[in-house]
């Protein structure tokens, strides 16, 4: 399965218990030849939201089975977990839905 596969699984299944969004950021060429990025920073999670009931922000790395978290990505995640949130790897709906209700 590709991981926008598991990323649409994981919103439908979460949709229940919390709001999620998926985060998309872009570069595009200016007219001088300048790459601008704009978006979120490197490493930011795939899938970010709340949980329904308490509020909890929730930030999910979605990856296949077999998928390895980049430097950012694992730097991100440690980051957030200093903070009173859900941030986790997932690899699947089940996984991720447990992740959420016991976070």
């Amino acid at each position: 399965m590709k991981e926008s596969d598991i990323q649409n699984s994981i919103r439908l299944a979460l949709n229940p218990y919390a709001i999620i969004f998926r985060t998309n950021v872009g570069s595009v060429r200016t007219k001088d030849g300048r790459i601008f990025s704009s978006g979120l920073p490197k490493g930011y999670s795939d899938l970010s939201g709340f949980r329904r009931s308490d509020g909890k922000a929730i930030f999910l790395e979605i990856k296949t089975e077999k998928g390895k978290l980049r430097k950012e990505q694992i730097h991100f995640l440690d980051e957030m977990s200093k903070y009173p949130v859900i941030a986790s790897v997932c690899r699947s709906a089940e996984e991720a839905v447990k992740i959420v209700m016991e976070g």
